[in-house]
């Protein structure tokens, strides 16, 4: 979890919960990875493939700064060639709320811009649970 400290040991203060949430989840491309988490476990490959202009070595940090605030568990398989899956815990489950109206904002967003946002929006399975 958050463990932000400053130089005397004492917790990090904040002025408003946006900012403890954006230190977690902020950035291009946490939110796109705890997005397609919500379909369910993926490897790094798949992440890749649903996430394009990702590089590996930020794929990975990203990864493994979700792992540590406990929003992504990793799951090793004992098998040759190493297996390695991501998914969201509980706790990331929590984003979900959230991430949904971020993305319904955006799709009306693009609306407003492009007047119609199948102009510049891909098509992507829906995501409901």
């Amino acid at each position: 979890m958050l463990t932000e400290h400053g130089k005397t040991g004492a917790p990090k203060k904040y002025k408003v919960g946006v900012e403890a949430a954006l230190e977690v989840m902020g950035g291009k491309w946490k939110p796109l990875i705890i997005y397609h988490l919500f379909t369910g476990r993926k490897r790094t490959s798949e992440l890749r493939r649903l996430i394009p202009d990702i590089t590996q070595k930020m794929l990975t940090t990203q990864l493994r700064g979700l792992e540590k605030d406990e929003i992504v568990q990793r799951k090793v398989y004992s098998e040759v060639p190493p297996k390695v899956e991501y998914e969201l815990t509980e706790y990331g489950w929590g984003l979900k709320p959230a991430l949904d109206h971020l993305c319904y904002w955006g799709e009306e967003h693009l609306d407003k811009v492009y007047g119609d946002r199948s102009k510049v929006l891909e098509d992507f399975e829906s995501f409901e649970t």
